[in-house]
Protein backbone atom coordinates (compact mmCIF):
# COMPACT_ATOMS: atom_id res chain seq x y z
CA UNK A 1 0.00 0.00 0.00
CA UNK A 2 1.21 3.06 -0.75
CA UNK A 3 1.75 5.57 1.97
CA UNK A 4 -0.19 8.75 2.13
CA UNK A 5 2.27 12.00 2.28
CA UNK A 6 0.82 14.16 5.60
CA UNK A 7 1.19 17.50 5.84
CA UNK A 8 0.36 21.04 6.09
CA UNK A 9 -2.57 21.38 3.74
CA UNK A 10 -3.42 24.72 1.74
CA UNK A 11 -6.79 26.61 2.83
CA UNK A 12 -8.63 26.51 -0.91
CA UNK A 13 -11.12 28.59 -1.70
CA UNK A 14 -13.62 28.26 -4.74
CA UNK A 15 -11.55 27.38 -7.87
CA UNK A 16 -9.33 25.02 -5.37
CA UNK A 17 -7.26 28.41 -4.79
CA UNK A 18 -5.81 29.64 -1.81
CA UNK A 19 -8.08 31.43 0.40
CA UNK A 20 -6.19 35.13 0.82
CA UNK A 21 -8.91 37.23 0.55
CA UNK A 22 -10.71 36.34 4.10
CA UNK A 23 -8.20 37.07 6.96
CA UNK A 24 -8.25 40.22 4.93
CA UNK A 25 -11.67 41.09 4.51
CA UNK A 26 -12.28 40.34 8.79
CA UNK A 27 -9.41 42.43 9.64
CA UNK A 28 -11.38 45.01 7.47
CA UNK A 29 -14.32 44.23 9.26
CA UNK A 30 -12.49 44.47 12.83
CA UNK A 31 -11.50 47.68 11.74
CA UNK A 32 -15.21 49.03 11.12
CA UNK A 33 -16.64 47.48 13.88
CA UNK A 34 -13.82 48.94 16.26
CA UNK A 35 -14.40 52.25 14.85
CA UNK A 36 -18.33 53.08 14.86
CA UNK A 37 -18.06 51.54 18.68
CA UNK A 38 -15.56 54.09 19.63
CA UNK A 39 -17.53 56.38 17.70
CA UNK A 40 -20.32 55.97 19.61
CA UNK A 41 -18.35 55.82 22.90
CA UNK A 42 -17.21 59.01 22.50
CA UNK A 43 -20.95 60.55 21.62
CA UNK A 44 -22.06 58.96 24.34
CA UNK A 45 -19.26 61.02 26.51
CA UNK A 46 -20.15 63.78 24.98
CA UNK A 47 -24.31 63.58 25.60
CA UNK A 48 -23.03 62.55 29.03
CA UNK A 49 -20.89 66.20 29.50
CA UNK A 50 -23.83 68.01 28.46
CA UNK A 51 -26.75 66.31 30.38
CA UNK A 52 -26.12 69.24 33.55
CA UNK A 53 -26.33 72.07 30.90
CA UNK A 54 -29.24 70.44 28.75
CA UNK A 55 -31.22 69.46 31.51
CA UNK A 56 -30.96 73.39 32.98
CA UNK A 57 -32.01 74.90 29.47
CA UNK A 58 -34.83 72.76 29.29
CA UNK A 59 -36.26 73.42 32.77
CA UNK A 60 -34.97 76.82 33.17
CA UNK A 61 -33.74 78.27 29.99
CA UNK A 62 -33.40 81.87 31.63
CA UNK A 63 -30.93 80.84 34.09
CA UNK A 64 -28.10 80.18 34.11
CA UNK A 65 -26.61 78.02 37.31
CA UNK A 66 -24.88 79.01 39.89
CA UNK A 67 -27.28 81.85 40.98
CA UNK A 68 -28.61 83.10 44.11
CA UNK A 69 -32.42 81.69 44.09
CA UNK A 70 -33.42 82.64 47.32
CA UNK A 71 -33.08 85.09 50.15
CA UNK A 72 -35.77 85.19 52.72
CA UNK A 73 -36.22 87.29 56.61
CA UNK A 74 -38.09 85.29 59.46
CA UNK A 75 -41.48 86.22 59.56
CA UNK A 76 -41.36 85.92 63.40
CA UNK A 77 -36.92 86.25 64.49
CA UNK A 78 -36.72 85.07 68.10
CA UNK A 79 -34.67 87.95 70.15
CA UNK A 80 -31.00 87.96 68.73
CA UNK A 81 -28.63 86.25 71.04
CA UNK A 82 -24.97 88.71 71.58
CA UNK A 83 -22.01 88.08 70.26
CA UNK A 84 -19.82 88.77 72.59
CA UNK A 85 -16.56 86.56 72.66
CA UNK A 86 -17.97 83.67 71.24
CA UNK A 87 -19.74 82.92 67.86
CA UNK A 88 -20.67 79.24 67.23
CA UNK A 89 -20.91 78.00 63.66
CA UNK A 90 -21.71 74.88 61.67
CA UNK A 91 -21.55 72.94 58.43
CA UNK A 92 -23.80 70.23 57.29
CA UNK A 93 -23.55 68.50 54.30
CA UNK A 94 -27.36 67.69 53.56
CA UNK A 95 -27.36 64.87 51.80
CA UNK A 96 -30.53 66.10 49.40
CA UNK A 97 -32.54 65.56 52.54
CA UNK A 98 -32.46 61.68 51.63
CA UNK A 99 -31.14 60.18 54.57
CA UNK A 100 -27.58 58.32 55.15
CA UNK A 101 -28.15 56.09 51.92
CA UNK A 102 -29.79 59.30 49.84
CA UNK A 103 -32.37 57.00 48.04
CA UNK A 104 -35.43 57.97 49.88
CA UNK A 105 -37.74 60.97 49.73
CA UNK A 106 -36.51 64.48 50.79
CA UNK A 107 -37.48 64.63 54.84
CA UNK A 108 -36.43 67.78 55.51
CA UNK A 109 -38.05 67.88 58.92
CA UNK A 110 -35.66 64.58 60.09
CA UNK A 111 -32.14 66.49 59.19
CA UNK A 112 -34.35 70.21 60.80
CA UNK A 113 -34.46 68.43 63.88
CA UNK A 114 -30.49 67.90 64.06
CA UNK A 115 -30.10 71.54 62.84
CA UNK A 116 -31.70 72.76 65.61
CA UNK A 117 -29.80 71.00 68.06
CA UNK A 118 -26.52 72.35 66.35
CA UNK A 119 -28.21 75.42 68.19
CA UNK A 120 -25.46 77.84 65.88
CA UNK A 121 -25.60 81.33 64.76
CA UNK A 122 -24.42 80.67 61.27
CA UNK A 123 -24.79 77.17 59.26
CA UNK A 124 -23.91 76.78 55.95
CA UNK A 125 -25.33 73.28 54.09
CA UNK A 126 -24.40 71.56 51.28
CA UNK A 127 -26.05 69.76 48.70
CA UNK A 128 -29.71 71.29 49.97
CA UNK A 129 -31.86 70.54 47.96
CA UNK A 130 -35.22 73.06 47.49
CA UNK A 131 -37.82 70.59 46.23
CA UNK A 132 -40.49 71.50 44.09
CA UNK A 133 -44.16 70.36 45.06
CA UNK A 134 -43.26 69.05 48.22
CA UNK A 135 -45.11 69.75 51.28
CA UNK A 136 -42.03 70.77 53.43
CA UNK A 137 -39.55 73.04 52.19
CA UNK A 138 -36.08 74.78 52.41
CA UNK A 139 -37.72 78.39 53.48
CA UNK A 140 -40.63 76.55 55.64
CA UNK A 141 -37.53 75.62 57.91
CA UNK A 142 -36.03 78.77 57.92
CA UNK A 143 -38.99 80.64 58.87
CA UNK A 144 -39.56 77.54 61.71
CA UNK A 145 -36.15 77.92 63.15
CA UNK A 146 -36.66 81.58 63.24
CA UNK A 147 -33.53 81.88 60.64
CA UNK A 148 -32.32 84.34 57.85
CA UNK A 149 -32.14 82.23 54.47
CA UNK A 150 -29.36 82.21 51.59
CA UNK A 151 -29.60 80.23 49.18
CA UNK A 152 -27.90 79.40 45.54
CA UNK A 153 -28.61 77.18 43.32
CA UNK A 154 -25.87 75.31 41.19
CA UNK A 155 -27.67 72.78 39.35
CA UNK A 156 -31.13 71.25 38.83
CA UNK A 157 -32.17 67.85 40.30
CA UNK A 158 -34.96 65.87 39.67
CA UNK A 159 -36.67 66.94 42.91
CA UNK A 160 -36.09 70.95 42.44
CA UNK A 161 -33.23 73.02 43.03
CA UNK A 162 -29.92 71.92 44.28
CA UNK A 163 -26.44 73.68 46.03
CA UNK A 164 -25.51 75.39 48.68
CA UNK A 165 -27.42 77.49 51.76
CA UNK A 166 -26.27 79.96 54.84
CA UNK A 167 -28.29 79.71 57.89
CA UNK A 168 -28.24 82.86 60.10
CA UNK A 169 -29.25 84.34 63.32
CA UNK A 170 -28.64 87.28 61.92
CA UNK A 171 -29.59 89.91 59.17
CA UNK A 172 -27.75 89.47 55.54
CA UNK A 173 -26.84 92.93 54.71
CA UNK A 174 -24.69 91.35 51.10
CA UNK A 175 -24.17 88.44 49.33
CA UNK A 176 -23.12 87.45 46.00
CA UNK A 177 -22.04 83.65 44.22
CA UNK A 178 -18.63 82.87 43.08
CA UNK A 179 -19.01 80.31 39.90
CA UNK A 180 -16.50 77.57 40.65
CA UNK A 181 -17.08 76.17 37.11
CA UNK A 182 -15.21 72.20 37.59
CA UNK A 183 -16.89 70.26 33.97
CA UNK A 184 -20.50 69.98 32.31
CA UNK A 185 -21.47 67.53 34.76
CA UNK A 186 -19.70 68.66 38.15
CA UNK A 187 -21.15 72.64 39.06
CA UNK A 188 -19.76 73.62 42.21
CA UNK A 189 -20.11 77.61 43.91
CA UNK A 190 -19.20 79.21 46.68
CA UNK A 191 -21.95 81.43 48.53
CA UNK A 192 -20.57 84.73 50.29
CA UNK A 193 -22.58 86.90 52.43
CA UNK A 194 -21.93 89.37 55.05
CA UNK A 195 -23.90 90.02 58.58
CA UNK A 196 -24.61 91.89 61.02
CA UNK A 197 -23.95 91.06 64.14
CA UNK A 198 -24.62 93.85 66.14
CA UNK A 199 -20.63 94.81 67.42
CA UNK A 200 -19.63 94.98 63.48
CA UNK A 201 -20.07 92.65 60.18
CA UNK A 202 -19.12 88.73 59.71
CA UNK A 203 -18.35 87.48 56.33
CA UNK A 204 -19.29 84.03 55.94
CA UNK A 205 -18.29 81.86 52.52
CA UNK A 206 -20.05 78.58 52.16
CA UNK A 207 -18.81 75.90 49.54
CA UNK A 208 -18.59 72.44 48.13
CA UNK A 209 -15.65 71.80 46.90
CA UNK A 210 -14.73 69.53 43.97
CA UNK A 211 -13.72 65.43 44.29
CA UNK A 212 -10.93 65.60 42.19
CA UNK A 213 -7.48 67.18 43.49
CA UNK A 214 -6.45 69.67 40.84
CA UNK A 215 -9.73 70.91 40.29
CA UNK A 216 -10.32 71.72 44.09
CA UNK A 217 -7.17 73.02 44.00
CA UNK A 218 -8.04 75.69 41.46
CA UNK A 219 -11.30 76.38 43.25
CA UNK A 220 -9.47 77.32 46.37
CA UNK A 221 -7.04 79.88 44.82
CA UNK A 222 -9.99 81.68 43.24
CA UNK A 223 -11.88 81.22 47.13
CA UNK A 224 -9.01 83.23 48.30
CA UNK A 225 -8.83 85.73 45.81
CA UNK A 226 -12.55 86.98 47.47
CA UNK A 227 -12.60 90.24 48.84
CA UNK A 228 -14.64 88.61 51.67
CA UNK A 229 -11.26 88.16 53.36
CA UNK A 230 -10.09 91.62 53.50
CA UNK A 231 -13.38 92.94 54.54
CA UNK A 232 -12.93 92.21 57.95
CA UNK A 233 -13.16 88.94 60.40
CA UNK A 234 -14.62 86.43 57.65
CA UNK A 235 -15.11 82.47 58.04
CA UNK A 236 -15.02 79.50 55.33
CA UNK A 237 -17.62 77.01 55.60
CA UNK A 238 -17.87 73.72 53.87
CA UNK A 239 -17.67 70.20 52.72
CA UNK A 240 -13.87 70.54 51.81
CA UNK A 241 -13.49 66.69 50.48
CA UNK A 242 -10.51 66.85 51.67
CA UNK A 243 -10.27 62.61 50.86
CA UNK A 244 -6.12 63.38 51.80
CA UNK A 245 -3.37 65.68 52.56
CA UNK A 246 -3.65 67.94 49.34
CA UNK A 247 -2.26 71.66 48.04
CA UNK A 248 -5.64 72.36 48.31
CA UNK A 249 -5.84 71.69 51.96
CA UNK A 250 -2.37 72.67 52.67
CA UNK A 251 -3.44 76.46 50.65
CA UNK A 252 -5.75 76.91 52.93
CA UNK A 253 -3.92 76.12 56.32
CA UNK A 254 -1.07 78.05 55.18
CA UNK A 255 -3.08 81.15 54.46
CA UNK A 256 -6.56 81.06 56.84
CA UNK A 257 -6.35 79.76 60.72
CA UNK A 258 -7.65 76.74 61.55
CA UNK A 259 -8.04 75.31 64.85
CA UNK A 260 -5.47 73.77 67.64
CA UNK A 261 -6.48 69.77 67.28
CA UNK A 262 -3.84 67.25 65.98
CA UNK A 263 -6.74 65.87 63.57
CA UNK A 264 -10.13 67.50 62.11
CA UNK A 265 -13.22 65.88 63.34
CA UNK A 266 -13.91 63.11 60.85
CA UNK A 267 -17.55 63.02 59.79
CA UNK A 268 -18.28 60.61 56.98
CA UNK A 269 -19.61 58.44 56.70
CA UNK A 270 -21.80 59.38 59.45
CA UNK A 271 -22.41 56.03 60.14
CA UNK A 272 -18.94 55.46 60.90
CA UNK A 273 -16.57 58.39 60.12
CA UNK A 274 -13.48 58.00 59.16
CA UNK A 275 -13.27 60.88 56.62
CA UNK A 276 -12.68 64.50 57.61
CA UNK A 277 -14.51 66.09 54.36
CA UNK A 278 -16.70 68.99 56.15
CA UNK A 279 -14.15 71.94 57.89
CA UNK A 280 -14.46 75.37 59.06
CA UNK A 281 -11.52 78.15 58.70
CA UNK A 282 -11.43 81.55 59.66
CA UNK A 283 -9.75 84.89 59.04
CA UNK A 284 -9.11 88.11 61.44
CA UNK A 285 -10.77 85.17 63.88
CA UNK A 286 -9.59 82.61 65.98
CA UNK A 287 -11.15 78.72 65.69
CA UNK A 288 -11.08 77.91 69.36
CA UNK A 289 -12.61 74.56 69.29
CA UNK A 290 -14.21 71.59 66.51
CA UNK A 291 -15.87 68.91 66.90
CA UNK A 292 -18.27 66.67 64.95
CA UNK A 293 -22.23 66.17 66.20
CA UNK A 294 -22.27 62.90 66.71
CA UNK A 295 -25.86 61.91 67.63
CA UNK A 296 -28.12 59.48 66.79
CA UNK A 297 -30.36 61.40 64.92
CA UNK A 298 -27.30 62.95 62.98
CA UNK A 299 -26.11 59.08 62.20
CA UNK A 300 -29.87 58.83 60.41
CA UNK A 301 -30.20 62.26 58.99
CA UNK A 302 -27.29 62.10 56.32
CA UNK A 303 -24.78 60.78 55.18
CA UNK A 304 -22.22 63.43 56.35
CA UNK A 305 -22.19 64.34 60.08
CA UNK A 306 -22.26 67.94 60.79
CA UNK A 307 -19.13 69.95 62.10
CA UNK A 308 -19.61 72.31 64.59
CA UNK A 309 -16.80 75.52 65.73
CA UNK A 310 -16.67 77.91 68.35
CA UNK A 311 -15.20 81.37 67.27
CA UNK A 312 -13.70 84.40 68.93
CA UNK A 313 -13.81 87.78 67.16
CA UNK A 314 -10.53 88.89 68.07
CA UNK A 315 -7.87 88.26 65.93
CA UNK A 316 -5.41 85.24 66.56
CA UNK A 317 -1.65 86.29 67.31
Amino acid sequence: MAQRKIGKRKRRGTGGKPDRAGPSLAKRARQRVSHGTLKAAKASLARARDLGDGARKVLHPEIHSPHISLLQAPLEAPPIRKVGDVFRVASYNVHRWAGLNGRGKPNIQRAGAVIAALDADVIALQEALRPTGEKDSLEGLAQDLGLHLAFAATRIHKRGELGNAILSRYPITAISVLDLFSSRIESRCALAASFDIGSGTLGVVATHLSLVDRTRHRQVEMLLRHPQWNAGPAILLGDMNAWRECKASQNLEDTLHRHSNVDWPATFPASRPIFALDRIYASGAAVISMNAHDTHDARRASDHLPVVAQLSLSVPE
